[in-house]
């Protein structure tokens, strides 16, 4: 070969394999942002429960789906183990040395699998390389804690499960926009399972006596990776979860609103009740969230339904689009106290104090807000309003205050009779609560101690068709009417009081 074309190919070969490690530099650093990157969102997520922003599943929704099941373990495992991390870098005082660590929480997610995983999944850089200079450190106090504790495993330090949860059945709302639960019943039975009580064994399971459509299964059955879950042919949905909507009972013929959607089991179960016909508008503010509705919707096959990425407040009542909306599903934010069966016990919770208080207040008021708007809307007939909240504040409370609005009176709104909801269901309202036992009796209560549920409670508002303005006044009269009577009682009962120890304090011999 002449001389010339042997320079021409070795040069060629020294490009290629110059690009060949340029490439595989290049690949390793974009590998190890991406496996940092898992990280970050970790610690957003702790970040963001912190805060209080919701509870673990629904912000673990707005993770990307690719990264969701991953970033879900490593969360739940660092929360397992949180007190004992957060004693382990307070000791070794990693985050005072090691000022490239800014984030808490992205020092209890890289801690956690350094001691407690197969490492630190993200190639050297500078966050990785500040965890390994204090390695040494970090093994030293966790071995010390072990130690100390008089523990030999690792998972004897961990959070144990919240004992309520292992007496709620693993709940299974066949999607009738699918098939049918006389379809499904046999499918089950196929694979190996009974019909019995979902407790006697892990095998069995159960049509539930309040929810059509809905089976208990034992607590332990897992469906997450069922074939039957992924097409969307049945919906993971807790008990209570399900009154909502079944409450609202829209037919083919209504036009509904799901005013707080995401992440879409109640209005995947909307959309079934009302036989996939009918029009649906599924309300999301949050950009994520929403799709995370969208993902379900289509999943679980609702063809009626428009997602709608606008929050309900903003939304005009006389819009077109909406006036003649005859239903409204209202559960908006609420404190998620009655939630068990998830893991939101490994969470730190506040004591009842001010600012707890205050949050709950806050809450209320958002609460009442909502219901208030539902109720301007001309067409509307039913309001369901809920909570998964155990707290009266959130609940009794905002729906006696709802009672009382100009809203409600101008609109003829009261309180379902108990008939239309869920009659069979025994748990109602707390009556000292509303202030009315009968009213009370309209409510209905769950609780994660007693009914094999999570903790819910369940409103129905429905409109009065007055026969003349005059009797929509007279609702409207009587209520005020009641309220002002409340507190002229109220005040009558502090002026005597008032008076009697003024005339104590006047004849002290009479004491």
């Amino acid at each position: 070969m002449p001389l010339h074309f042997r320079l021409v190919y070795l040069e060629s070969l020294r490009l290629t394999l110059s690009i060949g490690n340029f490439l595989e530099v290049e690949f390793r650093n974009w590998s190890h942002q991406y496996q940092m990157n898992f990280y970050f969102q970790a610690a957003k997520v702790l970040d963001k429960l912190d805060a209080k922003q919701g509870s673990i599943k629904s912000i673990i929704a707005t993770v990307n789906e690719k990264d969701r099941k991953r970033t879900a373990a490593l969360v739940i495992e660092t929360l397992k183990y949180k007190p004992i991390l957060n004693e382990i870098l307070d000791a070794t005082k990693l985050l005072k040395e090691e000022r490239k660590i800014t984030s808490r929480s992205l020092a209890l997610v890289l801690t956690h699998d350094l001691l407690l995983a197969s490492g630190i999944q993200a190639g050297d850089g500078p966050i990785k390389q500040a965890i390994l200079r204090h390695k040494t450190r970090l093994h030293s106090e966790f071995t010390r804690i072990k130690i100390k504790r008089g523990v030999k495993s690792n998972s004897e330090l961990a959070l144990g499960d919240d004992a309520r949860a292992a007496r709620i059945p693993r709940y299974v709302r066949i999607n009738t926009s699918c098939w049918t639960t006389e379809e499904a019943i046999p499918t089950f039975v196929a694979r190996g399972f009974e019909l019995a009580d979902p407790f006697a064994s892990e095998s069995s399971f159960a049509r539930d006596e309040h929810i059509p459509d809905l089976l208990a299964f034992n607590p332990r059955t897992q469906f997450v990776d069922d074939l039957l879950y992924k097409e969307g042919k049945i919906i993971l949905q807790d008990k209570a979860s399900c009154f909502p909507a079944f409450v609202l009972s829209p037919d083919d013929k209504s036009m509904v609103i799901d005013a707080t959607a995401a992440p879409g089991n109640k209005t995947s179960h909307l959309s079934a009740l009302m036989g996939n016909k009918g029009k649906l508008f599924a309300f999301e503010r949050d950009r994520k969230r929403f799709s995370t509705l969208k993902t379900m919707l289509s999943k679980a096959h609702c063809r009626n339904v428009e997602a709608v990425n606008v929050d309900f407040l903003t939304t005009s009542p006389t819009d077109e689009r909406f006036s003649q909306v005859t239903h409204i599903l209202l559960d908006p934010s609420c404190s998620g106290s009655g939630i068990v069966n998830r893991l939101d016990h490994l969470l730190e919770t506040e004591d009842e104090n001010d600012a707890e208080q205050d949050r709950l207040n806050k809450l209320a008021t958002f609460q009442l807000l909502m219901i208030r708007h539902a109720m301007k809307f001309p067409s509307i007939q039913r309001i369901v309003y809920s909570t998964c909240s155990v707290h009266a504040i959130e609940n009794e409370h905002v729906v006696r205050k709802a009672l009382a609005t100009d809203e409600c009176s101008k609109g003829g709104f009261q309180l379902a009779d108990p008939a239309m909801v869920l009659p069979g269901w025994k748990r109602r309202g707390l009556a000292d609560e509303m202030g009315n036992a009968a009213e009370a009796q309209s409510l209905v209560r769950c609780s994660p101690d007693e009914d094999a549920t999570n903790g819910f409670f369940v409103c129905l508002f429905v409109r009065v068709e007055p026969e003349d303005e005059n009797k929509l006044s007279e609702i409207g009269s009587r209520k005020r009417g009641a309220a002002d009577s409340e507190v002229e009682a109220s005040d009558a009962g502090e002026r005597k009081r008032r008076k009697m120890r003024k005339k104590a304090k006047a004849n002290p011999d009479r004491r």
